[in-house]
């Protein structure tokens, strides 16, 4: 078998296997203990929903695996799950920042009209390119370009916008 590491955003709720085989209106298998802890999981990307009260698909995972496999995001949260949401469009800060209103986002590649003598030279009067780059918005209310330090790489005090 192949190795595999996954991100999904997911709804939860606690419940035990028992719980989770009484909702499915399932008998529970012998073999398996119905006083299980566990997590009720809905998949929030997928549209195949698999019962008549979720929209989305889901499934039953025992605890330990799901607090293994995913972080509650309304709490602080590390660099890696951050960098998975600017990715997804949201704003991300840090509880330790100390400037009031700062945050990053990502600012996908695009280009715009050439501003200098020096960019319409270099690239013949056509739009500027430019890659993909996180973006802060500054406690001054300005914008400038963000590369994390190595403290904000192994910060775990990140929150994410609107979760």
């Amino acid at each position: 078998m192949k190795t595999f590491i996954g991100t999904k955003r997911v709804k939860a709720k606690p419940m035990t296997r028992g719980e989770y085989n009484l909702y499915r209106n399932w008998n529970n298998p012998k073999e398996e203990n119905p006083s299980d802890e566990g997590f009720l999981v809905e998949y929030s990307d997928s549209a195949n929903s698999n019962h008549k009260n979720h929209k989305n698909y889901i499934s039953w995972s025992p605890k330990q695996i799901f607090n293994d496999a995913y972080q509650d995001i309304s709490k602080e949260v590390s660099f890696s799950t951050a960098l998975v949401f600017l990715k997804l469009g949201k704003s991300v800060k840090r509880k330790g920042w100390n400037g009031k209103g700062m945050f990053v986002y990502l600012v996908p590649a695009a280009s715009y009209p050439p501003q200098t003598q020096a960019a319409i030279q270099a690239f013949g009067g056509k739009d500027v390119p430019y890659e993909a780059y996180l973006a802060i918005k500054t406690a001054q209310n300005t914008v400038n370009t963000w590369v994390p330090s190595i403290s904000d790489v192994l910060a775990e005090d990140y929150q994410v916008d609107g979760e």
